[in-house]
């Protein structure tokens, strides 16, 4: 019975909640400088790169998040445990956020903060994955189903390669990660796409 089950509003309003504890957490991470001279607060380029980084992605994680909760009403046991999963690993974002700034984007902190971002989009293929498995092929045709999928995992992809050559290279490490993001900043653009094709 749908009066049993617990509805996607009561889901997105907890990874809401969530999500809002996690962006306070990290922006306490932010320092200002003791100096008043412009030099100090260059230095801590690092730190303001690494967070700009980390709310844009926690930002696109909660656009994609919200675009796929709203095509269905009610949430699966499996669809809870796995959207609990896909929050617990965003939450590690803030302490390899700071650890990445405070070592000046060292190559093993850049890895590991890759690494996160290659968990977290694991996890989001799954949510994906459960999400698209209870929506009527009508809400989201079969073909934009495949881009979807696809678009996820080539940025699973890119964050594993992201994770590989920070540790050679970690400055282009941190540049893979941000290609890779952009990839998610418009969720509907698969929908939109087929549309225009339809018409």
């Amino acid at each position: 019975m749908h009066g049993q089950k617990m509805t996607t509003e009561r889901v997105s309003a907890f990874s809401d909640a969530l999500i809002a504890v996690i962006m306070t957490i990290m922006v306490l991470e932010l320092k200002a400088p003791e100096s008043p001279e412009i030099t100090a607060m260059l230095a801590l380029w690092p730190t303001v790169v690494s967070y700009a980084l980390s709310y844009l992605f926690i930002a696109i994680i909660w656009v994609n998040h919200h675009h796929l909760l709203r095509l269905v009403h009610f949430a699966s046991t499996r669809l809870i445990w796995v959207n609990f999963l896909h929050l617990f690993l965003v939450s590690l974002l803030p302490f390899t956020t700071a650890w990445m700034a405070r070592t000046d984007l060292a190559p093993m902190p850049v890895a590991i903060y890759a690494g996160v971002f290659v968990l977290v989009n694991a996890a989001y293929l799954m949510f994906e994955r459960e999400i698209l498995a209870h929506v009527e092929t009508d809400a989201m045709p079969e073909p934009a189903r495949r881009l979807a999928r696809r678009r996820t995992l080539v940025g699973l992809a890119i964050f594993a390669a992201a994770g590989l050559v920070a540790l050679e290279v970690p400055l282009l490490g941190f540049f893979l990660i941000c290609c890779a993001l952009v990839l998610y900043l418009q969720p509907e653009i698969f929908n939109s796409r087929l549309q225009g094709q339809a018409e």
